[in-house]
């Protein structure tokens, strides 16, 4: 296609900075000229991208009418002579009361007429299945229907779910409008299951009452709820999904995660859910696997629609009812439960055909336009994020890609997959591997940076400091790396500070901010990890006898005055709430590195001289064990030497002026030695030092940092922190 014959439109790439781009998927490249070489790749696969559009218009009124399925589909399928529906009656099943039609299009259909006292002919709660004879022989298979909204689960019977017709009298009505969409996005990752202290499965309501308050309490504005889609397998971590519209009856009927998000848009708390797109579990009786009789109902047939790793079945994102099924269960839990936006498992698999098995991306371009490119999977997520930010305007959406995809966070209309963030996955992995295998003064700061700023330029990242996975029983959190067995003994006031114990909280809240203030444009934190939680996660399996001991989080530990965690939990709450008003997280992102000088091909716009950064790093000096650098106008000294306090330590800085303390690490009230005066200031020099205008000179106690603010700065925000953060 020509270029002129092309359509052109106006980006909005950066607030107030608009860019030209032709409307063929190759708008990402003027963002990225290293893109240039790939232009027919972006185009052929924009071009999938408005096929489907243009299909979906043409033949089910476009979005709108296509992602309602739910509204209209029980069940969905083509390849049985004969269908029923089963209703449960006492001890036995009705198997051939209800038979279904089936109409032109293969699909099944079947009109009850409500009872002659007005009631419904299907009781609230009553259990049902669909019978089917498929060909050649007529053989009878039963099924639970694949749009089921709830299902249940009764271990002493069997493993195999029940469908539940699900219709209370009373439907819950929501009282709280949605918050505005976060600027700056502070994630608290949470289970429901494991949210409780006690040894057993927690509740939605439970969670309502007690995690919320405490969520709100520590400043996160966005929570992401692990295994709501109901799974199979409770040890899973919920990623084995066999019903996909169905939210977890282990927790409570589908109307108190209702109220559970409710209640957190009360408090102003978005609410993201963790969406399982990128494969289902392999169940027969109580999944999608096998539904009519075949193994391509819904999935791939053979090898292609089977994960080795995961033992499990992958989606055909190449055929309409596939499509129509997972878009519209997007819009079920947007409408349904009112969820603000998604946090999407495995995107990485879902974008290649080799899913990132046995595969170390190198970031060379080439690895994200070859036969290794699943173009079927990133068509969808287009569709898919296209869809949900065309319907609703504040959606937030999440890439789970250790891959680095280029433009998987730009718009669709640009060529990119449209998603507004994607984890940080190298960041956890970098501090796991310190810990493991570096002594402290090993650490390469140099290194330690580049990890994390090392991001594409207008493609927002979420850091984390530790994964959900790394809590898990077999593997460490931070705390347990830096702490270990010392945890069960000297975490109390009552005993010794030990030097295990006195490195460990010092860099346990270290780790947190530098990665919190450096590592991207959102933060995450897994549920108990801020307060650097004492044991790990396993769940009730046959390998711990199905207990439960290790499926918890211990609240009674950072509720104990007496214990030292609470130090760690009033640091991460100090953290949230400063950012909260300096809004670090939303300062702009940096212009990025030069691909031809740097191992990693970060975008980058070579036409202009001008460099905002969301933050610069003045210092990394290697053998002091500094970092210092500037976002948002606040100033950030880390001090990592395990011996060395610097006495009078010359700092540059862009802004002149007076600097008051904003937070200290080494705060008495976050288990800190007190070594820093929290009402001194600190005058610049306007000399330049470390390419920066001006210098300013401080203490800088060992294994402890230091945030500094210009004075008006400091004195607009005072009163805000004052409430939620005063040192003591």
């Amino acid at each position: 296609m020509a270029g002129s014959d092309v359509a052109t439109f106006q980006a909005e790439v950066e607030p107030g900075r608009f860019l030209t781009m032709q409307e063929d998927g190759t708008g990402v490249a003027v963002l990225d000229p290293w893109l240039e070489p790939f232009k027919d790749s972006l185009r052929r696969r924009f071009g999938l991208f408005k096929n489907w559009v243009n299909k979906i218009n043409e033949t089910s009124g476009g979005y709108e009418q296509f992602t309602r399925g739910y509204e209209y589909f029980g069940l969905n399928f083509s390849n049985a002579n004969l269908a029923f529906l089963q209703i449960y009656q006492p001890d036995n099943w009705d198997a051939s009361a209800h038979p279904m039609k089936k109409d032109n299009f293969g699909v099944f259909h079947l009109t009850l007429p409500a009872k002659s006292d007005g009631t419904t002919a299907i009781a609230h709660g009553s259990k049902i299945k669909i019978a089917m004879f498929i060909p050649p022989h007529n053989e009878r298979i039963d099924r639970l229907p694949a749009w089921s909204k709830y299902v249940t689960q009764d271990l002493s019977v069997s493993p195999c779910y029940d469908s539940i017709f699900w219709n209370p009298p009373t439907k819950y009505l929501f009282k709280n409008k949605p918050p505005k969409k976060p600027e700056s996005l502070r994630v608290y990752e949470a289970h429901v299951g494991i949210a409780t202290t006690e040894g057993r499965v927690g509740t939605y309501m439970e969670f309502t009452k007690n995690l919320l308050p405490r969520i709100s309490r520590l400043g996160y504005n966005t929570i992401q709820l692990m295994a709501v889609m109901e799974h199979a397998y409770y040890a899973s971590f919920g990623y084995q999904v066999t019903s996909f519209f169905a939210a977890s009856s282990r927790y409570g009927p589908p109307e108190h995660l209702q109220e559970l998000i409710d209640t957190a848009h009360g408090l102003g708390i978005t609410v993201l859910l963790d969406v399982v797109h990128s494969h289902a579990c392999k169940n027969v009786l109580d999944g999608l696997n096998m539904f009519d009789g075949t193994d391509h109902c819904y999935f791939h047939e053979g090898g292609k629609g089977r994960h080795d790793l995961w033992d499990s079945r992958l989606f055909n994102y190449g055929a309409y009812e596939p499509l129509r099924f997972l878009m519209s269960n997007l819009r079920y839990w947007m409408e349904t439960f009112q969820f603000d936006g998604f946090r999407f498992d495995g995107v990485t698999s879902m974008m290649y055909i080799h899913h990132g098995m046995g595969v170390g991306f190198s970031g060379n371009y080439n690895e994200y336009f070859n036969y290794g490119v699943d173009e079927e999977g990133v068509v969808y997520l287009m569709l898919a994020n296209d869809m949900l930010h065309n319907l609703y305007p504040n959606v937030i959406t999440i890439a789970e890609d250790v891959s680095g995809m280029p433009a998987l966070c730009r718009p669709v209309r640009e060529g990119g997959v449209g998603f507004d963030y994607r984890l940080a996955m190298a960041i956890p992995d970098m501090w796991i591997k310190l810990l493991k295998e570096k002594s402290d003064d090993e650490w390469d700061l140099s290194n330690i940076v580049h990890t994390l700023v090392n991001r594409r330029h207008l493609e927002k990242n979420i850091a984390y400091a530790e994964s959900h996975d790394q809590a898990l029983v077999g593997d460490k959190t931070i705390a347990f790396w830096l702490m270990d067995k010392e945890m069960y003994d000297f975490m109390s006031d009552l005993t010794p500070l030990t030097p295990i114990i006195d490195r460990g909280l010092s860099m346990h809240k270290m780790i947190r901010l530098l990665t919190h203030a450096l590592g991207g444009e959102g933060y995450l934190n897994f549920i108990g990890n801020e307060f650097g939680h004492p044991e790990w996660l396993d769940f009730p399996r046959a390998g711990n006898n199905s207990s439960f001991h290790y499926a918890r989080r211990q609240w009674n530990v950072v509720d104990d005055s007496l214990l030292r965690y609470k130090y760690l939990n009033e640091w991460d709450r100090a953290m949230q709430n400063a950012e909260s008003h300096y809004g670090w997280l939303a300062a702009h992102q940096p212009r990025g590195v030069d691909p031809a000088h740097s191992s990693s091909n970060v975008g980058f716009i070579p036409t202009s001289s001008e460099t905002f950064s969301q933050a610069y790093v003045s210092l990394k000096h290697e053998s002091d064990k500094i970092i210092a650098f500037e976002r948002s106008g606040l100033l950030f000294i880390f001090n990592f030497h395990s011996t060395k306090s610097f006495t009078d330590y010359r700092i540059g800085t862009d802004q002149p002026g007076e600097y008051k303390m904003v937070l200290d690490s080494d705060a008495k009230r976050f288990a800190g030695h007190g070594r820093v005066d929290h009402n001194a200031s600190w005058f610049s020099t306007p000399h330049e030092w470390c390419g920066r205008r001006n210098f300013i000179q401080v203490y800088i106690p060992c294994r402890t940092v230091l945030v500094l603010a210009t004075k008006d700065r400091w004195n607009w925000s005072q009163n805000h922190l004052d409430t939620s953060y005063k040192f003591e």
